[in-house]
């Protein structure tokens, strides 16, 4: 069935009125990119988007990203009417309302139909970059049957002034330029209006030259002429070799009497006059709430079924293509699932107790002896390879028109880098890491933050993990880092003392499939230590070194601290002390446990401790049961220039010092 502009506009202006009506029921919201970009919403998804509505995780699909995640109430509109996730009209009722499925911003896992969480400017710009990688990268893997691409789909990013101000925007963008994502288009509302007036007052770019500059192909048309949207998509979906922009000049708060094109319209509710002359403006009934006529509800269904059409076809086709490449087919299904073997840990490398190594090489040699297990591990570093040490060696980097190996050079582009690393893991079928220095996940934590709040599995790889970084000095030198990822929600943070819990911690970070990971290596070398096994690592923390079952005395480290309070507990037992050293390679892990393993591991019948890490102490008081049996090895000044082993004895991480603070104690 062929949609005619009246359908669509009439599809455009339920969607208008719904989301105002969201928005004014709610008390809360922003009407304003709803009213404006509707016309471009209606015409993509009743014309061109491949979204079965039935089947909203059909691997072959389009994947739609709203980047200004404050126009939800769009959103939401729109899922509605196509029927997805069986979003009812009540539930759109409940926008921005505790325990509503209409949270004030789309958030992935919540909503069916949300690809990922948006909100944070530009941030869903750069996932979308991601999904159009995992896209082409599934391409490369599949293939084609009977001379039909197996995976064969587009990403769709809506974005507006303030997207496109935000620097992640740059990172993102100037990448998907270098890799040709022909199957990606980004939809610009341009409509000139920021929070605080007109766009003008802080922005001077010129855009088209801009993505032009990037490699990206640009067209622009008026993004409420239903005519010149229809050719403007027709061409985009045409370009090859090349991303594709769509500068669309649009009137935010389109419909509204006198709020359209003013800031007035962005972030709060119409009011009740305002809302009454849009319906009016619209030809909806200004006394109707929530209305939505019967031909748009046919039309969407008509769609749907449309869709759920070619869904099928997709489906004989995958099933042909999976009985004539049985093992691809196999891979592809354990890699949707995220599955690793259960032997996974019988892979890892065995390191000679008697060579020191840093955790950065131990970390890289763990990750290549893992990549043929899991080979749906994919991913990067921000231009730091050589010194992160996380090139998967026999698998091939990525590259404009080859998508067929699992390395990227992501550039000096560390945000940019950990939403993209986002937005491949989300798309399904890979699982997608980023590295870089640790001092730099500080560039990294927005997109850290939204994995975790997606409850997705993306994993980072911080080397340099402390003032060990040595003469580079306090700016590459993290003090304060592990901390703030510790206190994010969700996140796990992994700093492992050692090669094997190096080893460790990478299996236990592939075996999490609700939420993201991350783990601190070591620029220096560090000593193979005796005693750690993966099931310890699992716990969060263990018993690593004890001199007797009673323990006088406690010292509890993570990471390269580990060792030297092993030599200061040693020490202690030659003098006929019983003490006990507790390695804590992921805190939060540990705190997961059941009471009684943590008392076994950290018993309050001790409270003599000595809590040993080379960053701030903030977090770590929990362990403390009386401040004046407790001593803190930690650093709470930055760091400073100058070799690695003077810093140590100038900031007090020797063994020695160690001694001395438990001798305190004893």
């Amino acid at each position: 069935m062929k949609v005619t502009n009246e359908q669509l506009k009439l599809a455009a202006n339920t969607i208008r009125c719904l989301a105002a009506d969201e928005v004014e029921q709610a008390k809360s919201g922003h009407p304003g990119v709803a009213l404006g970009i509707a016309d471009l919403v209606s015409t993509l998804w009743l014309k061109f988007i491949k979204y079965d509505p039935t089947d909203p995780k059909w691997p072959d699909r389009d994947r739609l990203v709203f980047s200004g995640g404050h126009g939800s109430s769009l959103v939401y509109a729109l899922l509605h009417l196509s029927g997805v996730g069986k979003l009812s009209l009540d539930e759109l009722k409940t926008f921005r309302q505790l325990g509503s499925r209409c949270a004030g911003h789309p958030e992935r896992g919540l909503t069916p139909g949300v690809e990922v969480t948006t909100g944070p400017l530009g941030q869903g710009i750069a996932m979308g970059v991601g999904l159009a990688i995992a896209e082409r990268m599934q391409a490369a893997r599949d293939g084609e049957q009977d001379g039909v691409p197996v995976n064969d789909h587009r990403t769709w990013v809506f974005c507006g002034d303030g997207d496109l101000e935000e620097g992640i925007s740059h990172e993102a963008c100037s990448l998907a330029g270098k890799l040709k994502l022909d199957k990606l288009t980004l939809v610009y509302d341009s409509n000139n209006i920021t929070i605080e007036g007109t766009a003008d007052i802080a922005l001077a770019d010129d855009t088209q030259k801009r993505f032009e500059s990037y490699g990206w192909k640009v067209f622009s048309c008026d993004g409420h002429d239903y005519d010149a949207i229809d050719r403007t998509y027709r061409k985009a979906m045409k370009v090859v070799g090349q991303p594709t922009l769509i500068i669309a000049k649009t009137h935010i708060g389109f419909g509204a009497p006198t709020k359209h094109d003013t800031s007035a319209v962005h972030g709060a509710p119409l009011g009740a006059e305002e809302l009454a002359g849009l319906k009016t403006a619209l030809g909806f009934d200004p006394a109707q709430f929530f209305e939505v006529p019967g031909e748009v509800l046919d039309v969407f269904e008509d769609r749907g079924a449309a869709c759920h059409r070619m869904n099928l076809r997709w489906k004989k086709l995958y099933k042909t293509w999976q009985a004539a490449n049985p093992e691809k087919a196999a891979a592809r299904e354990a890699a949707a699932r995220g599955s690793i073997p259960q032997d996974i840990a019988t892979k890892l490398p065995v390191f000679d107790p008697a060579k020191p190594i840093a955790t950065r090489v131990a970390c890289g040699m763990v990750m290549n002896a893992l990549a043929s297990e899991v080979p749906f591990l994919v991913g990067g570093s921000a231009d730091l390879e050589p010194s992160n040490k996380t090139a998967l060696k026999e698998y091939g980097w990525i590259a404009p028109g080859d998508f067929s190996g699992r390395n990227f050079h992501f550039g000096i582009r560390e945000l940019g880098m950990s939403a993209i690393v986002n937005g491949i893991t989300a798309h399904g079928g890979f699982r997608a890491f980023g590295a870089t220095f640790a001092v730099f996940s500080d560039y990294c934590k927005p997109a850290m933050r939204l994995a975790a709040l997606m409850n997705l599995p993306s994993i980072w790889v911080f080397s340099h993990d402390s003032f060990y970084v040595g003469e580079d000095g306090p700016t590459h030198e993290p003090v304060e880092q592990i901390a703030s990822m510790r206190a994010t929600p969700n996140l796990l943070v992994f700093r492992p003392a050692d090669p094997n819990e190096t080893g460790a911690c990478w299996v236990e970070m592939l075996k999490r499939k609700d939420g993201p990971s991350c783990i601190l290596t070591t620029r220096q070398n560090v000593p193979v230590l005796e005693g750690v096994t993966q099931e310890k690592v699992s716990k969060g923390a263990y018993v690593i070194y004890e001199s007797g079952p009673f323990p006088e005395l406690m010292f509890i480290a993570t990471g390269s601290e580990v060792s030297l309070c092993i030599e200061a507990a040693k020490r202690l037992a030659e003098a006929e002390h019983a003490v006990r050293v507790v390695s804590m390679p992921c805190r939060k892990l540990f705190e997961q446990q059941p009471l009684g393993y943590r008392e076994s591991v950290i018993p309050g019948t001790c409270p003599k401790r000595v809590i040993v890490e080379a960053g701030v102490r903030l977090g770590w008081d929990r362990y403390v049961t009386n401040y004046g049996n407790v001593r803190f090895i930690t650093l709470d000044t930055f760091g400073a220039s100058g070799p690695y082993k003077v810093l140590a004895e100038h900031f007090g991480f020797t063994a020695e010092n160690v001694l001395a603070k438990a001798r305190e104690l004893l």
